[in-house]
């Protein structure tokens, strides 16, 4: 039998979750899971039915007529019997609450996302003519606050990189295994750092992947479509470094086709990658870095080198260039003051 594939073995995963959570919620949203299938990514309706668990728990919680019913046998017509008051009673709940002892707090991004799920839930129901009205159109969207872009400095990826390679700083339980595991630390790092591919990019990445003709990798995107990263001469070293390694191990079945394996011989995962980039950073920087972290540094340093927003865009893989412009609306504002003087109104 045929390996399954990284994005196989995750889509899967996320079926099985997603049938475990449906279980919960009331029977009736299941026709709306079946009819976001295709045009909503697996890890996204995982999200919704989370959120829409926390929703109907709030109702449960504060409607008498409820209270007493299991989640799963509330019916379609609670959703006609809400109204924009009710949505944004809601919303004020999320920003704190306690429930079975433990205090529960939401951000406004936090809000905003827990909306959509709503928004999305009722413009199914809405759109299919289940329900006549829409409540949610007439709640607005929190206003979000620029967030600053956590990056790391040109020293502070230089310190990095050295603390990957001589195991300095570390705790003396992180080097005992330090030696074994540096060259492909290396790698993973220094392909997040000089591709600024998502870490679920890169864990997805399998041997054959690795074009080293042509300098570059097919990787699945997050929208689920594959596309080709290129990679410079750092990378590519830290890459056949790795891979004089790699030829060694004899990976577990299943795991076989991975590009990068832990220690026990398996595909590495995303939360070990994060807890790597969290344990070296750690001795670098007081800044909390995550592996989104070192792909806003690469797209900083991007779009330093290029000025160019539709190219980082389309290295990051955004499908829309205003999400990369959102990021980097800083770097653009310091970009049209640097030119202040560039024109010259009188030359006499």
């Amino acid at each position: 039998m045929a390996e399954k594939s990284y994005h196989e073995q995750e889509r899967n995963k996320c079926t099985l979750e997603l049938r475990e959570l449906q279980n919960e919620l009331p029977k009736f949203l299941r026709d709306y899971f079946r009819g976001i299938e295709n045009s909503t990514a697996p890890r996204t309706q995982i999200g919704y039915a989370i959120d829409l668990r926390t929703f109907f728990e709030f109702v449960k919680d504060n409607n008498s007529t409820y209270r007493d019913v299991d989640m799963h046998d509330i019916g379609i017509d609670i959703l006609s019997q809400l109204n924009a008051q009710d949505i944004e009673e809601y919303l004020d709940y999320l920003k704190y609450y306690v429930k079975n002892g433990h205090e529960y707090t939401n951000d406004e991004r936090a809000i905003k996302r827990k909306l959509s799920a709503l928004r999305s839930m009722y413009n199914y129901f809405h759109k299919k003519r289940i329900i006549d009205e829409n409540p949610v159109l007439q709640v607005d969207m929190p206003k979000l606050h620029k967030k600053q872009i956590i990056r790391l400095d040109n020293d502070e990826v230089d310190d990095l990189l050295n603390v990957v390679e001589s195991g300095d700083r570390l705790t003396k339980k992180q080097a005992e295994c330090h030696d074994k595991l540096k060259v492909r630390d290396m790698a993973i790092l220094t392909l997040l750092l000089g591709t600024g591919m998502r870490v679920s990019e890169c864990v997805g990445i399998n041997l054959e992947d690795v074009d080293y003709i042509n300098d570059r990798i097919k990787i699945v995107r997050k929208g689920g479509y594959e596309s080709f990263v290129y990679y410079g001469e750092e990378v590519r070293q830290a890459l056949l470094d790795y891979m004089e390694e790699r030829d060694e191990i004899d990976a577990l079945e299943g795991h076989k086709n991975a590009l990068f394996l832990s220690s026990q011989r398996r595909r590495i995962t995303v939360r070990s990658v994060e807890l790597l980039v969290k344990k070296y950073a750690s001795t670098v920087t007081g800044k909390h870095i995550t592996p989104h972290k070192l792909r806003s540094t690469y797209g900083t340093n991007l779009y330093k080198e290029t000025g160019d927003i539709y190219l980082v865009a389309d290295v990051l893989g955004h499908s829309d260039v205003n999400t990369t412009r959102k990021h980097y609306a800083e770097l653009e504002e310091d970009r049209k003051k640097s030119v202040k003087d560039a024109v010259v109104i009188r030359h006499k």
